[in-house]
């Protein structure tokens, strides 16, 4: 099992950006699948972003797209998301998941390893 450490999060006005990283431990991290996703307060976890193995695939949230890249660099075993015009809707803790083995990426249920989340908080 991988383990996942994000970092990135903050405060940031909106319009501002923030990049998140996610560092992973473990040799096998360049055959995982890996997704972003997010919680707000009282709301269910939310499907962001996600980046295949090779990073030759990326998915989205509409809410995100233009806005949010997803990139990876497997030799410094780090997933990032690039976080534009960020809004105030997109307040949340923000979480990296790996190790997927169901079918979505767009499912949290689909991921089995999981970071602890770092905050993210967009003023108006």
């Amino acid at each position: 099992q991988v383990q996942l450490v994000e970092s990135g999060g903050g405060l940031v006005q909106a319009g501002g950006s923030l990049r998140l990283s996610c560092a992973v431990s473990g040799r096998t991290f360049s055959r995982h699948d890996m997704g972003w996703f997010r919680q707000a307060p009282g709301k269910d976890r939310e499907f962001v972003a996600a980046i295949n193995w090779s990073g030759g695939s990326t998915y989205y949230t509409d809410s995100v797209k233009g806005r949010f890249t997803i990139s990876r660099d497997n030799a410094k075993n780090t997933v990032y998301l690039q976080m534009n015009s960020l809004k105030p809707e997109d307040t949340a803790v923000y979480y990296c998941a790996a190790d997927r083995s169901g079918s979505s990426y767009r499912s949290p249920n689909s991921f089995n390893s999981w970071g602890q989340g770092t905050q993210v908080t967009v003023s108006s």
